[in-house]
Order: structure tokens, then C-alpha cells, then sequence
């Protein structure tokens, strides 16, 4: 996936969703720290976006997720259309360490912004250690993966990861042990 894809999704997300600002929860949320040029194949290899539209109704959350897979999911015209479709997605999807919120990554630019009134849509995506967390608690291959190669390139720190991991709910502490151990044996090589 590239940039202007990430743009795009986040643009149609919030004019599905009726909404100023979504959150992008999966790997492609990596796109809003660092340009596809500068990341390695596997953390570009996705062709879904996911999109938290969040509220403090979680049955809100819910219902914007199904209709984002309605409009723009896989095998949508969207997704024909575009080569790349959205996944709607709600707050128990991701695990995600105590903070995350304040480091959020605002993208808002010319392409987030409503092609028909210029409305400013803001795509807010994880911070990348975040995000790296979040993916070791998951601890799928195409996950160690992703985050083995942010590692690899110096684009995260395996210190600040293992900060994340220890900062993650402790309903979670059992998936975060496992990701710290995976992370420390990558720093023992």
C-alpha cells in the first residue's frame, strides 16, 4: 500500500461514516509515520485499511465497522475499483498499550480533505512502537514479520517496544508475555 491509498482510504472512511476523523489501527497505519519508500516490503504488503470509527457506544462502533465493510470491504466495488479496501473494524480488535491515545499521528492534507466540499478529514494513526505492539500481542507470522522488518531498518526501537508491551492491560498480560519474549530473543540475535 502506498500513501496516497492510506489518504484515500481515510478520506472515504469518514464520508461513509459521516464522520471529521477515523482511527487506522492495522499495519497501514505504519503510512502515517514513514513514506512506503522507507519501509520494507513487509510492512506495505496489505491491501486493507483498518478503520476504527470510534464512539462511546461500542454498538455505534459496531454498526459504523459493518457499514464500512458494506460500502468499501473486501470484494466491494470500492476495492475493484481502487485495488485496496477497507476494513471496518471496533475497539476490540487491537490490543494496544496505556497511552496510545496521546501519541496518536494526525495525517490531514489536501487528499483526506471531501472532494465535494473540502471538508478536513483526519485519519489518526498509530504511533509506530504502538502499533508494533499491538502487532507482537496479536503475534501472527505476517505480524512478526512486519514488525521484524521495522526492527531491521532502525525504524523502531525493540527497547521502547518492550516499554509498550509492559504497559499493555494486564487482561492481556498473557499475549504480552509472549511478545516480549519474541522481542527479546530478537535482541539477544
Amino acid at each position: 500500500m502506498r500513501q496516497d491509498q492510506l489518504w484515500h482510504a481515510i478520506r472515504a472512511a469518514c464520508q461513509i461514516a459521516q464522520v471529521n476523523d477515523v482511527i487506522i489501527v492495522g499495519s497501514q497505519s505504519i503510512l502515517g509515520s514513514y513514506r512506503e519508500d522507507d519501509l520494507p516490503e513487509s510492512a506495505t504488503m496489505s491491501r486493507e485499511v483498518d478503520v476504527w470509527v470510534r464512539s462511546d457506544i461500542a454498538e455505534e462502533d459496531r454498526a459504523h465497522a459493518e457499514m464500512l465493510a458494506a460500502a468499501a470491504g473486501e470484494w466491494s466495488m470500492f476495492d475493484q475499483t481502487h485495488g485496496f479496501h477497507i476494513d471496518g473494524v471496533d475497539g476490540t480488535t487491537t490490543i494496544l498499550p496505556r497511552g496510545w491515545e496521546d501519541r496518536l499521528v494526525a495525517v490531514e492534507n489536501d487528499q483526506t480533505a471531501g472532494t465535494l466540499h473540502g471538508e478536513r478529514h483526519t485519519g489518526w494513526c498509530l504511533e509506530p512502537h504502538d502499533l508494533c505492539a499491538a502487532k507482537l500481542c496479536a503475534h501472527r507470522d505476517k505480524d512478526r514479520a512486519f514488525v521484524l522488518g521495522l526492527i531491521n531498518l532502525g525504524l523502531v526501537s525493540t527497547a521502547i517496544i518492550l516499554e509498550r508491551l509492559d504497559s499493555v492491560d494486564a487482561a492481556h498480560a498473557e499475549r504480552a508475555q509472549v511478545a516480549r519474549r519474541w522481542v527479546q530473543a530478537i535482541r539477544r540475535g
